[in-house]
């Protein structure tokens, strides 16, 4: 009995140590990425220079009830079969 709780405790401190490591990781990687100086706004830029057109849309599923979005017909037509089908698939599998 006392070698699980010494496990259990142990696995604890570990999921403790790897989420405050995640965080300085993140914490570094926002500091160094703002101070470092290569051609990273060229790199966005360029992606818009020919004038392209970016089309969209999405399914935000609050429980059973879809919120559909698009940024044209066509996105927002797929949007509500992908809608239709996760709604189905939740009614199949919570009821």
């Amino acid at each position: 009995m006392e070698n699980a709780a010494l496990i259990g405790n142990t696995l604890v401190l570990l999921g403790i140590f790897i989420i405050f490591a995640g965080f300085l990781i993140l914490v570094f990687g926002a500091f160094f990425e703002k101070n470092s100086s290569f051609e990273s706004e060229a790199a966005w830029k360029k992606p818009f220079e020919n004038n392209s057109e970016i089309r969209g849309g999405g399914v935000i599923m609050l429980g059973p009830i879809p919120l559909i979005f698009g940024s044209d017909g066509e996105s927002a037509k797929s949007a509500i079969i992908l809608a239709l089908l996760l709604t189905g698939l939740a009614f199949f599998f919570f009821r």
